[in-house]
Parts: structure tokens; C-alpha cells; sequence
């Protein structure tokens, strides 16, 4: 792999000083500061709209962002003798998003905010390839929906059930509910903006992975990094699964939930049809769904303990997380 990545690095416009592994790459220190190599498994197109992206991001005012460094032959990807992709960006030194400290979580988002005001302003046309369609989500969830009782059914016919099962039955009712309510306001929600025709105002290009991980900040700034999920969608789904996952880790505190709305609200403002699509990402089960098909797909003859101590977790959090979306959902429903 050492001559590998050397052929691969010779294609770049610069010379490595030292090298290092991290975050399953290649971090290389370089007269034109830090590099990482990566394996790229996108198309080539993908790799070139990526580019012209993270350029427009950092041409209006995001400068710390993974910009993807062409070859000598002006390539946006590298090939080994192989033919397998490899693509260098920029990099940055610095610490991750501290998801316990409510300083870095405020700054994370209004970042979010601040990227989300720029990708509104790209001017290219964004390949069909990258446009996430109207319906995906509500069939992501109908579908999660359907899995969710054929787990409960596969759990009701066993004979002899475990700890993890008897709690699953036991909560199974309440979060299925809570999966039917929702899809059942995506597709009234869907219904009605077909109608009306006025679903574009809340949809641009997303990070598409945005979390703790891609949040990295130093003493020169925060720096967003890899955006090689970028899609064209709703885009306070970035905001939803961002905000999801901090909300889990802090018990859905009410007053944080909201300090991270307007936080978000203060930089891009969100219009009563966002919160609605946000509020749909935060209420739908999607934490009880992952529980229970992470189950169904391992050895039912041996049950993680972890999964029990999820499911009770989730369960444990539920009124909290109840009493956010019932506040948010009072605006907005």
C-alpha cells in the first residue's frame, strides 16, 4: 500500500513532507498545508459537482472547508494501476464537535445555518443524480412502518421470549402509533403541496451527513468537512438529524431543543412549512425502528444486552421527547 499511495500522491501538485494514518485515510503534511487521501467510490461527474460546490462554499466566505485538490492533470480523482479512485481535499487539525458542551452545539448549528444560507445562492443545475425526490422520506417511513410489525409479529409467534422481546411487545403499541401519526401527516402533508405547488422554497443542497464527526474546531475556526453526501433536499433535514441525535444525548432537554432552534433561526429563518418537515424527522420513531431491525437482522439465539439497554433508554426518554415535539407541534400543526 506504501507505493500505492506514493504513485497515487506523485499525481498532486505538491510535495509530502510526512505522513500519517487517520480516519481510515492517508493525512499528509505538505508545503501547501494538510492533505488526506481517501479510496473514492463516487462517479467521476459526482466528484466534479463536488468540486465546483466546495469552491462556491469557500468563495463566499466558508473558508474552512475540505475543498478537493486536482491532479497535475487538472482531475478531480486519482486512479492507482488498478483503476481504483482516490481523491486528496484539504485538510484541518483541531477537535470534533464536544457534543456534552452546549457552547461547541450552539456554534455547530449556526454554522449549519450559515452554510445553508450559501448553498441557497448556487448557481448551477444540480444533477438529477443528486436531487433526493418529494415522497422518499414518507416511503422511507412507511416502509420502517411495515418492518416495524413484521418484528412484532416474528416476536409475538416465538414461544419463549427474552428480556429484550417482552419489553419490545410491551412499548410495541405506543411507537407504532406514534410511526402511523406521522406518516399519516407526510402524506397529507405531500397531498397538499402537490396541490398547491409550493414544496420549492424549503428544499437546496444539504451536507447530507451532518454531525459531531464533521465538525471540527480550532483555534482558527470551525471547519466543516465531508460533504460527499451532499444531496438536493429539504434542508432542514440536515438540521433534524443533526439536532436528533444531540437531543438523545441530552435526555431531549426542552430548553436546549430550543436554544438549538433559535440558534438556527437566528442565522436562516425558518418558515412554518420547515418546522413542519422538521417536526416530522423528530417525531417519527426512527430511534425504536433502528432498535428493533438491528434485532431482527442478528442471531435471535443471542441477544445483545445492548440492545435492551437502547430500547430502555429510548423508552426512559420518550415523555421528555414527547413534551419537545408537543411544543414545537402546537406552532406548526
Amino acid at each position: 500500500m506504501y507505493n500505492r499511495e506514493n504513485l497515487i500522491l506523485e499525481q498532486y501538485p505538491f510535495e509530502v513532507k510526512q505522513t500519517a494514518k487517520g480516519r481510515g485515510a492517508l493525512i499528509c503534511d505538505t508545503e501547501k498545508g494538510l492533505k488526506i487521501l481517501k479510496e473514492y467510490r463516487g462517479s467521476e461527474g459526482r466528484a466534479d459537482f463536488l468540486y465546483s460546490l466546495l469552491q462556491f462554499l469557500r468563495d463566499h466566505g466558508q473558508e474552512r472547508i475540505d475543498c478537493i485538490v486536482k491532479t497535475k492533470d487538472a482531475k478531480t480523482i486519482a486512479r492507482d494501476i488498478d483503476g481504483t479512485a482516490y481523491m486528496v481535499r484539504d485538510w484541518y487539525e483541531g477537535r470534533e464537535c464536544d457534543t456534552k458542551s452546549r457552547d461547541d452545539i450552539l456554534q455547530a448549528i449556526r454554522q449549519l445555518a450559515e452554510v445553508h444560507n450559501v448553498l441557497r445562492r448556487f448557481p448551477k443545475e444540480i444533477p438529477e443524480y443528486l436531487q433526493v425526490k418529494e415522497d422518499t422520506l414518507l416511503e422511507e417511513n412507511q416502509r420502517h412502518t411495515r418492518e416495524l410489525k413484521k418484528v412484532r409479529n416474528f416476536i409475538f409467534s416465538r414461544k419463549k421470549k427474552n428480556d429484550f422481546e417482552m419489553e419490545f411487545l410491551k412499548s410495541f403499541d405506543m411507537f407504532y402509533q406514534e410511526a402511523q401519526e406521522v406518516v399519516a401527516l407526510q402524506e397529507r402533508e405531500l397531498e397538499k403541496n402537490t396541490a398547491e405547488n409550493g414544496n420549492e422554497s424549503i428544499y437546496g443542497i444539504c451536507h447530507g451527513d451532518y454531525n459531531q464527526h464533521n465538525v471540527i474546531f480550532s483555534r482558527q475556526g470551525i471547519a466543516i468537512l465531508n460533504f460527499e453526501k451532499a444531496s438536493y433536499d429539504i434542508q432542514v433535514s440536515d438540521l433534524g438529524n443533526f439536532m436528533r441525535k444531540i437531543l438523545e444525548k441530552h435526555n431531549w432537554n426542552m430548553g436546549l431543543g430550543m436554544d438549538l432552534l433559535n440558534a438556527y433561526h437566528n442565522v436562516r429563518t425558518l418558515s412554518s412549512q420547515e418546522m413542519k418537515q422538521l417536526y416530522v424527522r423528530l417525531a417519527y420513531p426512527e430511534k425504536f425502528w433502528k432498535i428493533s431491525n438491528h434485532y431482527f437482522n442478528t442471531s435471535k439465539a443471542w441477544v445483545c444486552g445492548r440492545n435492551l439497554e437502547k430500547l430502555d433508554k429510548f423508552i426512559a426518554q420518550n415523555e421528555a421527547r414527547e413534551n419537545f415535539l408537543h411544543l414545537i407541534g402546537n406552532n406548526v400543526l
